[in-house]
């Protein structure tokens, strides 16, 4: 499988805040690699390095390197802490990924030919109710995004799942119903007309109910 990045790392064995802070002032950050039924490796990677590559995105659904002086293990960014205030890489958890394994991630969205989809150009607007999408996914073809097309959305269309073709062996963790991804909200005119009209349709039948 191939890998997205690689950070060089030292193996760790000072623990707590105190150690934390230390390492912090010498531009390293604690970490730790887990997972594949072996013991939980505490490690120390650099700051900088990190950030850059947290800040291209996709950090959590990309495959990396970690190469443990010398010793390279394969891994997946399952977690990250950042500072409350200055968005500083405090944390971060790596998984090993094995050979053959399946991994759940977060895929974002893309949507398609917005520039050409009826439902936007009359005014309306599009809402994103997913902007990723949780995917169980094999670890050696993660996909970059999923697409949804909007070429043929009008206003008052809802977006689902079901409407965007899901790359190989890989399938949704929701699967009890055909969830929304997006909506084409219809502009305001739109709406108050198709009100007018719903309105005027029921007077009709009401009056010819009377007579």
């Amino acid at each position: 499988m191939a890998a997205s990045y690689e950070l060089k790392a030292s193996a760790r064995d000072r623990v707590g805040k105190g150690a934390a802070r230390a390492l912090r002032r010498e531009g390293l950050l604690p970490a730790v690699i887990y997972g594949d039924k072996k013991p939980a490796m505490p490690i120390t990677i650099p700051v900088k390095e990190t950030t850059i590559t947290l800040h291209k995105g996709g950090f959590t659904a990309q495959i990396g390197i970690i190469n443990v002086d010398g010793e390279k293990h394969q891994v997946i960014a399952k977690d990250y802490q950042l500072h409350p205030v200055r968005d500083d890489v405090l944390h971060v958890d790596f998984l090993r990924v094995a050979k053959g394994a399946t991994l759940t991630v977060e895929i974002p969205v893309q949507f398609l030919n917005e520039e050409d989809c009826p439902g936007l150009k009359k005014g309306g607007v599009l809402n994103i109710v997913r902007h990723t999408v949780e995917m169980t996914v094999p670890a050696d073809s993660i996909p970059e995004s999923l697409e949804l097309d909007l070429a043929n959305a009008e206003p008052g269309d809802s977006l689902h799942i079901s409407a965007v073709t899901l790359p190989e062996g890989c399938q949704p963790t929701i699967t009890d119903r055909d969830f929304t991804i997006a909506t084409i909200a219809a502009p305001a005119g739109m709406k108050e007309e198709e009100e007018g009209e719903a309105s005027e349709e029921e007077a009709t039948e009401e009056e010819a109910a009377s007579e």
